[in-house]
């Protein structure tokens, strides 16, 4: 059958991880991408190792599969105006350069929709297109400063720890891929495409809705309580943490209600905690958690790792192993909800999102740079191969010949 997205076609001029993840759901779920690097240089993220696969970073390589590799020089008179031609047959544009340079270059969304009143074009930035944070440099770690996050993830004596991967870039390209499926169902309405500004910023904060909710309910006769970092701790609900077993070994536990209170307690054959005057209910042992945390810690002490998370999922008390990347590639549900599908001789992220009829699908390495372009231009634009040579010798592309 068709994929979700079959026959959308994306001109993708991003680079480094937010764009090109967004692209990457777009193309995993049927969507023709063009991704568009500058000729000799080509996405930053082609360099970003070690380690190498060949001549490029698995870095590249895992986000970028699925799409055709175009070089345009956007800087060369004759590349802007193929790019612009291009333009008008694409359902979808996406950047994420910082504000502004995309008009810089007569490619931003008010030159382009009188040639494409249907496009859909999405610009990811740091910040957003306005306000005074606009023109701020951000990549990750900053952003995870500037929205708060990094304020609430560290450990409980105040060390703060950057998030595990690149939380605000992955965010942004979800909301990303979000606003371009709600911009293309409103075209399908209305028959026009419309601007789709996403920033990293707001997306955090956005994202740490019920971290924002607790705190702003938290303002009382103008007081209010400034969440810190808390481990692996949850700040509403206890238990609701990572503890460590007899064997050394870390697993976590998640106890969300009074009923999984009443399984774990029995679980851990504690049954005398279940009524006790300060964990008998979530907001007792929520403001008693250091108290329970310790008792807790002690209990699992007494045990090895296998033993308490097998326990507790027999009481039905969500609970986990802490696994490495190893130990998650080679993991059974993983495999059986093939993550990590074999391409060529790489083994990559398979499509998060399983469709009954329309399922998302790995197809192709990522591009060499311009490996497409050739092929681009002449099924597209309708250009001859001799036209395709001269502008290669000019320097307006670059290919693969």
């Amino acid at each position: 059958m068709p994929a979700a997205l079959e026959g959308l076609k994306v001109l993708d001029f991003s680079h480094a991880l937010s764009g090109p993840y967004c692209t990457l759901l777009l193309s995993d779920y049927g969507c023709s991408v063009y991704k568009e690097e500058a000729p000799d240089s080509g996405d930053m993220g082609r360099n970003w190792g070690p380690p190498f696969t060949g001549e490029y970073a698995p870095f590249f390589l895992g986000l970028n599969r699925g799409k055709q590799g175009i070089s345009i020089d956007l800087k060369h008179k004759e590349g802007l105006a193929l790019c612009l031609r291009l333009i008008e047959h694409m359902d979808v544009l996406v950047e994420n350069f910082r504000p502004g340079a995309m008009d810089r270059l007569g490619l931003g969304y008010e030159a382009v929709r009188p040639r494409n009143p249907r496009l859909v074009y999405c610009s990811i930035s740091g910040y957003g297109q306005n306000g005074p944070a606009r023109n701020e440099a951000a990549m990750d770690t900053v952003v995870e400063c500037s929205s708060g996050f990094l304020s609430i993830t560290g450990t409980e004596d105040g060390e703060l720890t950057r998030a595990g991967y690149a939380v605000c870039d992955i965010n942004a390209g979800l909301f990303a891929t979000i606003g371009i499926l709600m911009a293309i169902r409103s075209r399908d309405q209305t028959g026009q495409g419309q601007y789709v500004d996403v920033s990293m910023f707001d997306g955090m904060i956005s994202a740490m809705s019920s971290n924002y909710s607790t705190f702003l309910g938290s303002f009382d006769k103008g007081s209010h309580q400034v969440p810190g970092p808390l481990g692996s701790s949850f700040a509403t609900v206890a238990p609701y943490r990572v503890f460590r077993a007899q064997d050394g070994k870390s697993f976590g536990v998640a106890v969300g209600s009074e009923k999984l209170w009443a399984a774990f307690c029995s679980a851990i054959e504690r049954d005398d905690l279940r009524d006790h005057a300060d964990f008998a209910t979530n907001p007792r042992r929520a403001a008693n958690r250091h108290a329970l945390d310790r008792l807790l810690q002690e209990e699992f002490a007494k045990n090895t790792r296998h033993h308490w998370v097998e326990a507790l999922r027999a009481a039905g008390v969500p609970a986990s192993p802490v696994l490495n990347f190893a130990e998650v590639v080679d993991h059974a549900q993983s495999q059986a909800r093939q993550m990590f599908p074999m391409l060529g001789r790489q083994r990559v992220t398979g499509p998060p999102i399983k469709l009954s009829h329309t399922p998302g699908r790995v197809t192709t390495t990522a591009p060499r740079l311009g490996e497409h372009t050739r092929e681009v231009l002449q099924s597209i634009l309708q250009l001859d191969a001799m036209e395709v040579d001269r502008m290669e010798d000019e320097g307006v592309v670059q290919t693969h010949r």
